[in-house]
């Protein structure tokens, strides 16, 4: 199987690195941020030589035809069943990725529901499983800063694909997928309760780990470290956001 750079479902920039670094692209995909700096203390103090490096921090484009494998078998499947429902594929998938041997198609929110009705209940494709979707947030994406992610297999096909869908911090909203994929409801609660995205539709949106009065989503990358100090073989551990500063 091969993506659109050549790479047989590998590391795309494998063969530019002498250590393979993980999460590499080289100039590939999109940036959406510079990263400065790593595990250093900002502001002087670092000692480690870490504080000097400068790495683009980029997501993973659009691949083109063929994508190798079932890939495409599973994409034609999925734009002529939306055809056949008067929708047109490229008005539901933004884009599909192939990376590092996975297959995402990132789905237009407000079509999120049926492109998963779609994948569940064609024959051809039967992806009747979600094993659940997991939130990331990026500050700097701008205008898609929050995303859900989903795993979806084909327990009859043996296949594994991801949907990935996005919304921006001043509207967090995307439909809930408990209709299609009862198993989300606990999976939707959770994303909710850590980086606020709204599940709409969902039956009891309501916080899972964090008290009902939490203020704020812990997991986002804006999240406010806080805390208290803590007391340890007799030593004063200062809360988190009194200690050195870490990009």
């Amino acid at each position: 199987m091969s993506d659109a750079n050549g790479s047989n479902g590998t590391n795309p920039e494998k063969d530019l690195s002498a250590e393979n670094l993980p999460g590499q692209r080289g100039q590939g995909g999109e940036e959406i941020r510079v990263q400065r700096g790593m595990f250093g203390a900002a502001g002087g103090g670092d000692t480690s030589g870490y504080g000097g490096l400068v790495r683009s921090v980029r997501l993973p484009g659009p691949a083109s035809r063929p994508y190798g494998g079932w890939f495409d078998e599973v994409a034609d499947e999925l734009e002529g069943a939306l055809e056949e429902q008067d929708l047109l594929p490229e008005n539901a998938i933004e884009k599909t990725v192939v990376d590092r041997g996975e297959l995402t198609f990132h789905i237009e929110r407000e079509h999120l529901v049926r492109v998963a009705k779609t994948l569940r209940d064609d024959p051809a494709l039967r992806f009747e499983l979600c094993t659940g979707v997991s939130g990331v947030h990026y500050p700097n994406d701008k205008g898609r800063e929050l995303h859900a992610v989903y795993h979806l297999r084909s327990i009859t096909h043996n296949r594994l694909i991801r949907l990935e869908v996005s919304a921006p911090d001043s509207d967090p909203h995307i439909p809930s997928l408990f209709s299609v994929y009862p198993t989300n409801d606990w999976h939707e609660r959770e994303t909710y309760d850590f980086y606020g995205i709204v599940f709409d539709g969902h039956p009891a949106l309501t916080r899972i780990m964090m008290p009902d009065d939490w203020q704020g989503h812990p997991q986002r990358k804006d999240y406010p470290l806080g805390g208290i100090p803590v007391e340890y073989k007799g030593a004063q551990i200062p809360a988190p956001d009194q200690r050195r500063s870490y990009s």
